[in-house]
């Protein structure tokens, strides 16, 4: 089977958020079980051709509304992925960043949708690839589905399956008919997509055209069919739920792992840690500027400082936590300013205690993970979560919200049974859910250390890679196949 999965970043090229993650080691999963796997997104100016070894492959002229665009493709390998990297001026291959303008987003990326698609062209004519499969992730490629539909030029693009997935459905492509409208699309396929009320929403014309469809979490492929977070699009995702597919992203467990990571000082695994992970806290607190003390326990935030992800409900419930008993905090972030200005409050406020780093560091995030003793990650929704599945890998236990993929990864302690639990849970979207459920974890910390020790244990040794989510992916791929096999005949 072939599959091309679009996305607007992947690592190591070009990284924002989670779907960078995704787009970036799901194919190498793909791969290893012989599926050819391989991605294509925007080639930004800032890529470096020469670091990733970036060739260019092929140049076309690609005919759209508004007259000629001159499109190169790119290709490169990276950890036996083929990548292809389409620029055409002035949309990608200049200066700019990943995300920029609303407006001048939603003409990129409509762009970036329709160029893949000549590219499949180019790619089919100079060496014979195409795929089985288009893998669109998000609002960003949201447009393939209904391309690929709408393409009718032969059994080879109608047999043509395409599935989405959805990383976060709060982020829509939405307002998006009059650059539609601009780039193209006629009134014959306008009044199509009004009749779904979707002709301004890029992310829900990928849902209604798309063979298949999945999401980061089986809990969020739940709780996106109701309003609450489902938004505008709740009533057409439960329309496709039979198609819908919850599948848990994976980590990279070769990147992910504290006994080779060269970012952490003491490397551990499930069997030493209680010897060598303590001196990665002691680096961590010394680093922070706080006491060095093994019998305090250290609470992480790796994060970005954003309203989704709880803090208003962690940030007073910290601040009277830190005020009435022994305890530590060490946040790394950037975000909304008022969010990095009340964690920045709480470093003046118990300079001895708390620490907040309001920048993004890659190695230091890692050293967090490595040497706090409880991550901190009480989101208002989360479509998965990588932060406390990387806590757990490395022997920090995580005190969560039950949502999303959070509820999907986090066993909740079971004070009845010290054998049941990797982290601690909450339901309620409370301030005081969040105090009570932190000082039960400083509890626990200080009067059950074997309790915390087994739950470390435990946590370490969950298995979050991909091999168990690829198979899902590709029993998924198979379905969309045979769905768009069947429109044949």
């Amino acid at each position: 089977m072939k599959v091309l999965l679009a996305s607007a970043e992947a690592v190591p090229f070009a990284k924002v958020g989670g779907l960078a993650d995704v787009a970036g080691s799901l194919p190498a999963a793909l791969r290893r079980l012989g599926v050819d796997a391989r991605v294509i997104l925007p080639g930004y100016g800032f890529i470096n051709h020469e670091l990733y070894g970036v060739e260019r492959i092929l140049s076309f002229e690609f005919a759209h509304r508004l007259g000629l665009s001159d499109v190169t493709l790119f290709a490169a390998e990276h950890d036996g992925i083929p990548y292809y990297l389409l620029q055409s001026a002035p949309y990608f291959g200049l200066e700019g960043d990943v995300y920029s303008q609303w407006n001048w987003d939603m003409e990129r990326y409509i762009f970036f949708n329709q160029a893949t698609l000549a590219a499949l062209h180019q790619l089919d004519e100079t060496e014979g690839w195409f795929p089985d499969v288009v893998h669109a992730n998000d609002w960003h490629t949201g447009l393939l589905p209904f391309m690929i539909r709408d393409h009718g030029a032969g059994d080879k693009w109608a047999s043509l399956a395409s599935v989405i997935s959805i990383h976060n459905v709060a982020y829509q492509g939405d307002n998006a008919g009059g650059f539609l409208w601009h780039a193209g699309v006629n009134g014959r396929h306008h009044a199509d997509l009004a009749a779904l009320g979707l002709e301004n929403n890029l992310l829900g014309i990928g849902i209604a055209y798309s063979d298949m469809i999945s999401t980061v979490s089986p809990r969020y492929a739940m709780e996106i069919q109701y309003p609450y977070a489902g938004y505008e699009l709740a009533s057409l995702i439960t329309r496709r739920a039979g198609d819908m597919r919850g599948i848990l992203n994976g980590l990279d467990s070769e990147l992910w792992d504290p006994a080779t990571d060269a970012k952490i000082i003491s490397n551990f695994d499930a069997d030493n840690f209680e010897s060598e992970r303590p001196p990665n806290k002691g680096h961590l607190q010394s680093f922070a500027r706080l006491p060095l003390r093994q019998d305090v326990a250290l609470v992480g935030i790796v994060s970005r400082l954003a309203a989704q992800k709880g803090f208003d409900l962690a940030l007073p419930s910290l601040r009277n936590v830190l005020g009435a008993r022994d305890a530590q905090m060490v946040v790394l972030g950037t975000g909304e300013p008022e969010i990095e200005q009340a964690f920045w409050q709480l470093d003046q406020d118990f300079g001895d205690k708390a620490r907040a780093f309001l920048q993004f560091d890659g190695a230091l995030a890692q050293q967090i993970y490595a040497g706090c003793d409880i991550f901190l990650m009480p989101s208002h929704f989360e479509p998965c979560g990588m932060g406390q599945m990387m806590a757990m890998r490395y022997g920090a236990l995580p005190l969560v919200r039950e949502t999303g993929g959070l509820a999907d990864t986090v066993i909740n302690y079971d004070a009845a049974d010290a054998d049941i639990g990797t982290g601690f849970v909450f339901q309620w979207q409370e301030a005081q859910a969040v105090e009570g459920t932190l000082n039960w974890a400083l509890d626990v910390y200080e009067r059950r250390p074997g309790a915390w020790r087994r739950m470390q244990r435990r946590g370490m040794k969950t298995d979050f890679s991909w091999r168990k989510s690829a198979g899902e992916y590709v029993e998924m791929y198979q379905q969309a196949r045979a769905k768009a096999l069947s429109r044949l005949g």
